[in-house]
């Protein structure tokens, strides 16, 4: 007898996700922010140079694309490839949301992940040698970012749980730390000295535990782009995506809260919960509304990024925390 899918509520049919070849319109401001005069035309084709010029093959790149999870999938088109490609935060580089070029200059192998902290036994692995311990598949998620853009994506990747298991954290590990590269000599902003680097992310042993948080390796049926956070990042949907670590190296068993890069950096605006609540404004502008990256679409944002049914019980008992921005 066949399994019985229970989809959840913000679950529509696979007609709702527009496949990857539809054009979206791009945000002609998106695309010029810190290009000064360089045309929208013309960057795509730099980046592409980019790449061609500074990557080696991908040995993961015979994983994809992987086999769909249809359990999630989305109330709106996905965005465009290209769109995504071009609108990046990954500060390690440079503040501008075009940091595609410089991104090219990230190596990603060899590229080892340390466990560590509260944990049997730490280690290392080789990001290789991790995705032969898990099972890759592609889950359609928002984004939604604290700035009040959105987009729709299609990652590739394994649940976070399934690397927590790897761990084998103590039963007195709380929280896991994850840490970013640290090497200025090809990331140009982390010669800033007055932002604080390593950046690093925090989330509790429980969110961690949740179906949906995704560690994610690929992206559109490929590997991870380098400026979309080669070759490991994370995705936890229903938070703002500050929490949105890329390129990780370090997970960090512990049992005191991570402070995150941006709490470090300015906790009046940041804190460690960062999930997503249409009724509770950052201190500088509603969050109330999200425009759709690459079209005119404005949309109203859903609490928990429309993920509540899922996560909102993790948060009970803690109504006295800063649970949003």
């Amino acid at each position: 007898m066949p399994a019985i899918l229970h989809r959840p509520a913000w679950a529509l049919p696979d007609s709702a996700a527009t496949p990857e070849a539809i054009a979206l319109r791009l945000d002609r401001r998106a695309l010029l922010a810190g290009a000064g005069v360089i045309a929208a035309t013309a960057l795509a084709p730099d980046i592409a140079l980019a790449q061609r010029v500074g990557d080696v093959p991908d040995p993961s790149a015979g994983l994809y694309p992987a086999k769909r999870n249809e359990a999630f999938t989305l109330d709106r088109p996905v965005t465009d490839e290209q769109a995504n490609l071009n609108y990046n935060n990954f500060y390690e580089f440079n503040m501008s949301k075009s940091v595609a070029r410089q991104a090219q200059a990230l190596k990603t192998r060899p590229w080892t992940i340390a466990i560590d902290g509260m944990v049997e036994k730490p280690f290392e692995i080789g990001i290789d040698d991790l995705l032969k311990q898990v099972t890759l598949e592609e889950r359609l998620y928002r984004h939604r970012c604290v700035e009040a853009w959105s987009m729709a994506i299609p990652w590739t990747g394994f649940p976070l749980a399934k690397l927590v298991a790897l761990a084998k954290p103590l039963g007195s590990a709380k929280y896991v730390r994850m840490e970013t590269f640290k090497d200025p000599s090809i990331a140009p902003g982390q010669r800033q000295t007055w932002y604080p680097w390593p950046y690093v992310e925090g989330l509790t042993i429980a969110e961690a535990g949740n179906d949906l948080a995704f560690l994610v390796t690929g992206a559109y049926g490929k590997p991870v782009a380098k400026q979309m956070g080669a070759p490991l990042r994370l995705a936890v949907p229903w938070k703002y995506g500050f929490k949105s670590i890329k390129s990780i190296v370090r997970f960090t068993f512990t049992d005191k809260q991570p402070k995150s890069y941006w709490e470090a950096l300015q906790a009046s605006e940041y804190g460690f919960w960062a999930n997503v609540n249409p009724e509770v404004p950052h201190p500088r502008w509603s969050q109330a509304f999200e425009r759709v990256l690459g079209t005119d679409e404005r949309r109203p944002t859903l609490l928990f990024n429309g993920y509540a049914e899922q996560v909102a019980g993790l948060y009970k008992g803690l109504e006295k925390e800063r649970l949003w921005a």
